[in-house]
C-alpha cells in the first residue's frame, strides 16, 4: 500500500509519539509498504527504500499547518492517509495524545481550586485554545474515517467530547519492542548506573521518566517517596527527563528527601536506567497509553501508576505492580513502595510484567494498525463507488 503518515516531527529523539512513529514507519517499510511522511521537521538518517519525506516547513499556526498538509496530500496518490493528530484530511485519525479536550479538562484538575476559573477563562478566550477548538472541529467528523484510540478511556473521550460514532472507533493499544527492552539489559547496565548514583546494593531504586513533570505527577512521586522514607531508608528516586527541576528540588528539600532524589535531566536512552531500577513510578494525571510504562514492563519492572493512563487497562492491580485511582493518593503509593522492598515480591511482579509486555509487542501493534489500514482502504473504495 501507498501510505501517508502525518506527524509534527519525524525524529525519534523528540518524544513518545516521535519514537513510536519511527519504529512504526520502519516496520511498515519492512513489510513492503511505501510510506510517505509529512512533517514539519525530520531527523538526519540514511535514505531508506520505499520511504519518502515531505517537509512542511515555515507554517507557524496549527490551522495553517493542517491546511498545508491537506494541499500536499492532494498532490500525492495514496491508498491511505494516517494522521497522528496534526491535520484533518485522513482515512485514519489516531491522536497519540488522546482527546485534547479531555486532556485540557484533566489539566485543570492539577491546579489549585482558586486558579481553575482563571484557567477556564483563558481556555475560552485565548487564541491558542480557540485554534485548538477549530482544529478539533475539522478532525472529529463522522465522515467515514476510522478513529484509532490507544485505550478504551480515549475511545470514551472521543464519544463524550467529540460526538464520534462508536462504530468507527478501533482501540489499538501501543506495543513495545521486547527485544530492545528486556531484563537481559540488567547484566549490561545495572551495576554501572547504580554506582553512578552512589546506591547501596539493597537500596530500592524507583525510576520516573517524564518530560512534563506536572502532568506526569512528579510532585506526587516525591511526596510518596518522603512518606516511604519514614518507613525505611533504603529507597531512592531517580528522575529522567524534563527541563528545569527547580521547584521539585525545593519540594524535595522541604520534605527532607533532597538527598534521596537524583535529577538526571535528558539522556539519549532510558534503557540503562530501566536496567538499574527496581520499579517504575508513574503517577500521571493523564496518558493515552504510556510507552514508558510498557517499556518498564518489558524490562521486567513492577510499575506503580494511576488509572489515568490507558495502560492500566492492560494491567492487573497487585500482579504487574500497583494502581491507584489518583496521583493524590501518595500514602497508598508509599505503602506500595514499602511492599516492593521485598525482593521475592519484586521478582514475581517483574516476571508478570515481562509476560504482559510479551502479549503487547510492537509487531502486534503493527499487525493491528495494518488491519485498520485494510479496513479503511475498503471503506474508501466503497465511498468512491457510491459517490
Amino acid at each position: 500500500m501507498r501510505v501517508g503518515l502525518v506527524v509534527e516531527h519525524f525524529d525519534p529523539q523528540r518524544g513518545g509519539l516521535e519514537y513510536w512513529s519511527w519504529q512504526f514507519v520502519t516496520n511498515m517499510v519492512d513489510r513492503g509498504h511505501e510510506v510517505h511522511i509529512l512533517a514539519r521537521s525530520f531527523a538526519d538518517f540514511e535514505p531508506i527504500p520505499r520511504l519518502h519525506c515531505h517537509p512542511i516547513p515555515g507554517v507557524l499556526s496549527r490551522m495553517g499547518y493542517a491546511a498545508a498538509i491537506e494541499a500536499r496530500l492532494n498532490e500525492l496518490d495514496l491508498d491511505i492517509v494516517h494522521d497522528t493528530g496534526a491535520g484533518w484530511s485522513c482515512d485514519v485519525f489516531q491522536p497519540h495524545f488522546g482527546s485534547r479536550a479531555a486532556l485540557l479538562d484533566r489539566c485543570l484538575d492539577i491546579l489549585p481550586w482558586h486558579v481553575r476559573p482563571v484557567k477556564q477563562l483563558a481556555h475560552a478566550v485565548l487564541p491558542r485554545y480557540r485554534e485548538f477548538r477549530a482544529l478539533d472541529a475539522r478532525q472529529y467528523v463522522n465522515d467515514g474515517r476510522l478513529y484509532v484510540a490507544l485505550s478504551q478511556k480515549v475511545a470514551d473521550a472521543f464519544v463524550q467530547y467529540h460526538g464520534i460514532d462508536p462504530d468507527v472507533i478501533r482501540v489499538v493499544p501501543n506495543g513495545v519492542n521486547c527485544e530492545k527492552y528486556s531484563p537481559a539489559n540488567r547484566d549490561l547496565h545495572r551495576n554501572n548506573i547504580r554506582k553512578e548514583l552512589g546506591l547501596e546494593p539493597d537500596t530500592l531504586l524507583l525510576l520516573m521518566i517524564a518530560h512534563n513533570f506536572r502532568l506526569k505527577g512528579l510532585s506526587s512521586a516525591i511526596r510518596s517517596l518522603a512518606s516511604a522514607r519514614r518507613r525505611t531508608s533504603r529507597v531512592h528516586l531517580a528522575v529522567m527527563g524534563g527541563a528545569s527541576p527547580g521547584q521539585y528540588r525545593r519540594l524535595a528539600g522541604s520534605l527532607g528527601v533532597l538527598n534521596d532524589v537524583t535529577f538526571l535531566g535528558s539522556r539519549p536512552s532510558s534503557i540503562p536506567l530501566l536496567a538499574a531500577a527496581d520499579a517504575l513510578i508513574h503517577p500521571t494525571y493523564y496518558d493515552a497509553c504510556s510507552l514508558v510504562v510498557l517499556e518498564a514492563l518489558a524490562t521486567g519492572l513492577p510499575v506503580i501508576s494511576t488509572r489515568a493512563t490507558g495502560v492500566h487497562e492492560l494491567m492487573t492491580d497487585g500482579r504487574e505492580g500497583f494502581l491507584v485511582s489518583d496521583p493524590s493518593e501518595t500514602e497508598a503509593m508509599a505503602a506500595h513502595i514499602s511492599r516492593l522492598l521485598d525482593p521475592i515480591l519484586r521478582n514475581e511482579m517483574g516476571q508478570a510484567a515481562r509476560n504482559l509486555a510479551l502479549q503487547h509487542t510492537f509487531a502486534r501493534n503493527c499487525d493491528a494498525m495494518e488491519a485498520v489500514y485494510l479496513e479503511a482502504a475498503a471503506r474508501r473504495r466503497r465511498q468512491a463507488r457510491a459517490a
